[in-house]
């Protein structure tokens, strides 16, 4: 028997790490360069966030119909096809000359690219790979989210302030596809059974089955889920995620310039959002082990109430760093808990297709408040009401958290009784073999 550390399931969560990496650091180049494509082009605010907005919702329907393709053929061809897609938009980009082309690019070519590439769907892939620790697991992959945001976006923008958006663009597609290909076609796998393997940490001896027990069904399809009130209660969290995400990712920068900090400040500002992000995430995956998953995501909307009031409060350098970094501490927070969320209620059967809608919402959010940012500062020359907005929904969130039923939810047809009320872990399953 190979030792644990040689199981394959290590080298899938390293592709997915060197994936997301640098998936992130290409997205969140958007931010710094928000100002720049306004002043060169000729456009407003406005109109570049309604493109970001294009980009979320068609990357939402995206990573929703991304989900479903994940559970029936696997995740190589579609991520595949996906890096395929982001690249094109972002390379085209570097040569367009109409806003229109922006939208198509941007809006529809990256948005489906991006679909293909979401942390949750990675997640999904993780989440059939590892069945002991499985959110420390899940969070180690999509950590390369983080530290990609952390120690892409400065460099990125340095190229920015120094060669042109045009030019950074093109330089970011040819990176993705140089990256990406060979990690997708060299290790990702979506199933180990495609290789003849059991996931890392799964006990192979079967599992005593106490008399008069029944054996609960292997997982809900998604029109199951959508019959419960805990998936709506996620997902307006998840909504309320998102809106509060890309309204920061996207105007950050340009808000604190808009106050006198300097450019690359502002890029640093993203940089240590991205950092903080990662230790929230590298917090959350053994928090969702040990106690669970409402309690780390109600955590992360208090700390986010708190900082909105902040900064609604005063628009300081020292205001714009609490900002990044308590907003960053939460930013990655969900990305681990959907697929350990979704599994725990609704088994891991179609984990992809449920947490891909979920995740459809959190990004419908994000693209609506990317908009609605920029809106409201060609109207009002601020962002102060969008923030207060986000007070108010943030409130909203944490009480549909604690309101969301964390256990095996009895499949429509199966008495209640009848289910577990949450999956075994592994060390459940070692203890039942050993009694038998």
């Amino acid at each position: 028997m190979l030792p644990a550390w040689r199981h394959y399931a290590w080298r899938v969560l390293a592709a997915a790490f060197v994936i997301l990496f640098l998936n992130s650091g290409a997205r969140m180049v958007v931010g710094p360069m928000l100002k720049p494509m306004v002043q060169d082009m000729g456009w407003s605010r406005g109109m570049v966030s309604a493109a970001v907005m294009l980009n979320m919702a068609v990357s939402a329907l995206a990573v929703l119909a991304m989900g479903r393709l994940y559970d029936r053929f696997g995740p190589r061809s579609i991520t595949i096809a996906s890096t395929g897609l982001f690249s094109a938009g972002y390379l085209l980009m570097g040569y367009m000359n109409a806003y229109w082309q922006f939208l198509v690019l941007f809006g529809i070519l990256a948005g489906m690219g991006l679909g293909g590439l979401a942390s949750s769907l990675f997640g999904a892939v993780l989440s059939k790979w590892f069945e002991r620790s499985r959110g420390l697991a899940i969070s180690l992959g999509i950590a390369g989210a983080s530290l990609g945001q952390f120690i892409l976006v400065p460099p990125f923008s340095a190229f920015l302030i120094a060669h042109g958006w045009r030019l950074t663009l093109v330089l970011i597609a040819l990176v993705t596809v140089t990256v990406n290909v060979p990690s997708i076609l060299l290790v990702i796998r979506g199933d180990p059974a495609h290789l003849g393997i059991e996931p890392f940490g799964r006990v192979p001896a079967p599992v005593r089955v106490k008399a008069g027990a029944v054996t609960p069904p292997d997982g809900f399809s998604l029109k199951e889920a959508m019959a419960t009130r805990s998936f709506w209660l996620f997902a307006t969290a998840m909504f309320v995620c998102g809106s509060g995400d890309f309204l920061l990712t996207t105007h950050l920068v340009a808000m604190a310039t808009d106050h006198g900090v300097s450019a690359a400040t502002g890029a640093g500002l993203l940089a240590w959002f991205g950092l903080m992000s990662l230790l929230g995430l590298l917090l959350a995956g053994p928090a969702s082990d040990l106690m669970g998953n409402k309690a780390p995501m109600a955590a992360s909307f208090v700390i986010r109430i708190a900082v909105f009031v902040l900064i609604l409060r005063s628009q300081t350098l020292v205001s714009f760093y609490i900002l990044a970094l308590g907003f960053g501490l939460t930013f990655m927070v969900t990305a681990p808990l959907t697929p350990t969320l979704a599994g725990r209620m609704y088994g891991f059967a179609a984990v992809g297709v449920i947490g891909g809608l979920i995740t459809t919402f959190h990004h419908m959010g994000g693209g609506l408040f990317a908009y609605l940012g920029g809106l409201i500062f060609d109207r009002t020359g601020d962002y102060s009401l969008a923030f207060i907005m986000s007070l108010g929904l943030s409130g909203l969130a944490l009480v549909c958290t604690l309101l969301i039923r964390e256990e095996r939810h009895a499949v429509p047809g199966v008495a209640a009784a009848a289910v577990p009320s949450s999956l075994p872990s592994a060390a459940t399953l070692a203890r039942e073999v050993e009694d038998a």
